[in-house]
């Protein structure tokens, strides 16, 4: 019985393992895919520490980066270094700043709304500006 079931279990295992790991690659294409077009004829400028969420008009979330529109010719691209899990499934955005402004350093939350409950949090990274 033992030969059997033991084999059966790691090839379970193996195939879950071959399956989030193909699942993971097809998502990282899809965010690249997704923020080229997003970038598509903007050029990268010098990375900022602040940027004023006062001028942000729209925002835009791709992977774990976070994209701030502020006019139709100029958005800043914002990577969290990953840790904001609710990025990805649409989850509020909740940022603690001391200074009125979006800074490197500030933290990230993510929260369901719905539910009322954290869902990850994470840190802004350098603000690299986007423009035509």
């Amino acid at each position: 019985m033992y030969r059997f079931v033991i084999p059966a279990a790691l090839l379970l295992v193996g195939s879950a393992a071959l399956s989030a790991d193909s699942y993971r690659a097809r998502q990282e294409a899809r965010d690249s895919a997704a923020l080229a077009k997003a970038l598509d004829g903007l050029t990268p400028g010098k990375p900022m520490s602040c940027i004023d969420p006062r001028r942000v008009n729209d925002t835009q979330r791709i992977g774990d980066k976070i994209l701030y529109k502020t006019s139709r010719r100029e958005l800043y691209v914002n990577d969290t270094g990953g840790g904001c899990f609710g990025l990805r499934n649409g989850d509020a955005i909740v940022t603690k700043s001391h200074t009125g402004q979006f800074c490197r350093g500030d933290i990230v939350q993510t929260v369901d709304l719905p539910a009322r409950i954290p869902s990850g949090s994470c840190t802004f990274g350098d603000f690299v500006p986007y423009r035509k």
